[in-house]
């Protein structure tokens, strides 16, 4: 990755009414009536529209729950529950997560998957783009290629990615918000609002209304253009993950 450069973090005033902007376009779609367009991926009741292993998923008081009770070897990989409803390739995703840590280091870690590839349908392993959620901040609202090309647009970067041949060149180009804001916008144990657009080319975040991450991704070895959905529960220390209200828009 290119040298970090704190300059394209000071967030210009500009960036600032977006961000703004984007908050208050973010609360006035909370209603259903503000939602022209949007389908329910969840009916609230079971998983007859996803997949995934029935040790580790299941529908609790209307949500869907991703619980690991007891710690595990991290090397055995994330499980993800899939949703059944095929590829998406533009589209508008709506989602709100609570990530609750059970184990003593407080830590905990999950995502959504998309435009995503089952590399494992018997372990239900995808690979692909992912919107990164974690308990410490650290990672919450970037774009993360899970499997692949790893860390592609860090909370609050907008970035370009081009062919570096065995790895990505990525190009720093911009900030989106300052991380700092984001990190402070994440609801520990309460509800957060994860909304992701991906066309064509361009990939953007939104994490409780502010615009997290960007990327414009022309590695056209590596670039997907379609894909599944998915949710993922991280391998390693006890941990739960909820979502609830999923709904998708399907763009030109």
């Amino acid at each position: 990755m290119r040298r970090f450069c704190p300059s394209l973090f000071r967030v210009s005033r500009r960036a600032r009414v977006t961000v703004l902007a984007a908050s208050a376009l973010f609360l006035h779609r909370g209603s259903a009536a503000a939602e022209p367009g949007f389908v329910p991926l969840f009916n609230g009741h079971d998983l007859s529209q996803w997949e995934g292993d029935p040790a580790l998923w299941s529908v609790q008081d209307g949500v869907i729950v991703g619980q690991r009770v007891k710690a595990e070897r991290a090397d055995k990989g994330n499980t993800f529950l899939i949703w059944k409803g095929g590829a998406v390739r533009n589209f508008e995703l709506r989602a709100s997560i609570r990530l609750l840590s059970e184990n003593s280091t407080g830590w905990a870690n999950s995502g959504i998957q998309y435009r995503s590839r089952v590399v494992d349908p018997a372990r239900w392993v995808v690979r692909g783009y992912q919107a990164d959620m974690d308990t410490s901040g650290k990672y919450v609202g970037q774009i993360y290629e899970e499997g692949y090309r790893g860390f592609l647009a860090l909370p609050g970067q907008s970035v370009r990615i081009t062919d570096g041949g065995a790895k990505p060149h990525l190009e720093l180009v911009g900030a989106t918000a300052d991380p700092a804001a984001i990190r402070a916008s994440v609801h520990l144990r309460g509800w957060n609002e994860y909304v992701v657009i991906a066309e064509g080319h361009h990939l953007r975040q939104y994490f409780n209304g502010i615009f997290s991450a960007e990327a414009v991704d022309l590695d056209a070895p590596h670039a997907a253009d379609a894909g599944v959905l998915a949710l993922q529960l991280h391998a390693g220390l006890p941990m739960r993950v909820e979502f609830k209200d999923l709904r998708l828009k399907t763009l030109p």
